[in-house]
């Protein structure tokens, strides 16, 4: 077995968290950046939830690759299932990327699971707009991570017209 690659398409991509030894951008195709994913605990309580980022099916969605020795796979992988897999509301998945230079790869990513009690399906701008604005959890305001996530995704050159959209009308 040689070296893997992970996908992150949202915090993963300016805070991995995990020992990589090349990060390249890559396009996921058949999965969107999609705030899908209702918050109860960081970003919400269950009595005002917010919305956090899942990737969700349809469209296609540009993020980082990360490339792991394969001597760091268990302790890589242990790690990103405590991260991603607290709730079950995410799927990890090994997926076909195209990496910035056109090579293909497959990478370890998680999509969300739109059987879990956490989906909140594909919203349009204006009601993602109003379930994120006012929710907050332990993690602070819904309103600081969609802010945050644009203003990284943009520090990188990666534009999300949707989440920008959203952006928008929460500010």
């Amino acid at each position: 077995m040689g070296d893997f690659w992970v996908f992150g398409y949202g915090s993963l991509m300016w805070r991995p968290g995990f020992a990589h030894i090349e990060t390249r951008r890559a396009r996921l195709h058949g999965f969107r950046r999609s705030l899908c994913v209702t918050s109860h605990i960081y970003r919400g309580t269950p009595e005002r939830p917010g919305l956090v980022l899942g990737l969700d099916r349809g469209g296609s969605c540009v993020g980082l690759a990360f490339r792991v020795p394969f001597e760091l796979r268990d302790e890589v992988l242990a790690y990103l299932r405590d991260r991603e897999l607290v709730t079950r509301v995410y799927l990890e998945r090994a997926l076909p990327i195209r990496l910035e230079n056109n090579e293909n790869a497959i990478a370890v990513t998680y999509v969300v699971d739109r059987t879990h009690e956490q989906y909140a399906g594909s919203l349009d701008e204006e009601t993602a707009a109003k379930i994120v604005s006012g929710a907050v959890g332990q993690a602070g305001p819904n309103e600081e991570y969609v802010l945050n996530t644009i203003a990284h995704l943009k520090a990188l050159g990666i534009r999300d017209h949707w989440l920008e959209a959203v952006g928008r009308l929460v500010t």
